[in-house]
């Protein structure tokens, strides 16, 4: 078995969490390389779509933002961003993939300011269309690193709505179409959340982490029952994300690998 980084353990974890046939809404970074490493592996007829109006991508080479004309190479449509965001308020995505500065424990994500809105210590990029993702996406896949200031109990500014209070019918009275997140995939672990209470729940941790290291990245206590050790990348797996998907090394860095 090839030796491999913490991104690459976190992108192919990602992409198995992406079916065959499924309509997928991708960002820029590594949820742009788990959606075209299942592409080339398990899921040939996946249908990959970015904010820039580009729908049915199968490029050849990796793109460095989601306007990139490399999208544009064998794809199925061009559209504009009225048109994919459409398409989710329709409820014709299946996944959505988000990242973002914070996540809290009901899966409620930020990317828009770090501190007090109006006196923040940082300003962050925004929204964009991640706040249509998570309203709108039929299931909603978050993809971070994880560290303690990432992960606190309540986010500093809710720019991607999650399962917002916890409450059994918060999604519905807010009228948010979509089912909510379903998995957070970090450099340390998969999280799911849990049926009733919406809250965050460890499900996975990856080869050499253990539950004590997830939970002290974490500032708010895990529901923990039954975990599982994540499958290791297998050596095909390593072989297309790094000659295929990223050749260069452009989003991946190669280090420390296990």
């Amino acid at each position: 078995m090839n030796r491999y980084s913490s991104l690459e353990m976190m992108v192919v974890a990602a992409s198995r969490e992406l079916k065959n046939e499924e309509v997928v809404f991708v960002g820029t970074g590594l949820p742009m390389l788990a959606a075209q490493l299942a592409l080339y592996t398990h899921a040939p007829n996946l249908v990959i779509m970015y904010e820039s109006g580009y729908i049915g991508c199968k490029n050849i080479h990796l793109p460095r933002l989601i306007g990139d004309i490399r999208l544009m190479y064998n794809l199925a449509m061009v559209g504009s961003m009225i048109d994919v965001l459409g398409f989710l308020q329709t409820g014709k995505v299946d996944v959505g993939f988000l990242g973002g500065a914070q996540v809290d424990v009901y899966g409620n994500i930020n990317a828009t300011v770090i501190g007090d809105y109006r006196n923040p210590k940082a300003r962050l990029p925004g929204s964009g269309g991640a706040n249509d993702i998570a309203s709108s996406a039929n299931r909603v896949l978050i993809i971070m690193n994880h560290e303690k200031r990432r992960f606190p109990r309540k986010v500093d500014y809710i720019t991607s709505p999650g399962y917002l209070d916890g409450s059994e019918d918060a999604r519905k009275r807010a009228g948010l179409l979509g089912k909510g997140p379903s998995k957070v995939i970090t450099d340390l672990a998969i999280l799911c959340f849990d049926d009733s209470t919406h809250r965050m729940k460890l499900e996975y941790v990856h080869p050499g982490v253990n539950l004590e290291d997830v939970q002290a990245q974490t500032d708010f206590e895990l529901i923990i029952d039954k975990v599982s050790e994540t499958q290791p990348p297998t050596d095909e797996e390593l072989k297309v994300l790094r000659e295929q998907v990223d050749p260069l090394g452009f989003y991946l860095v190669r280090r420390e690998r296990r």
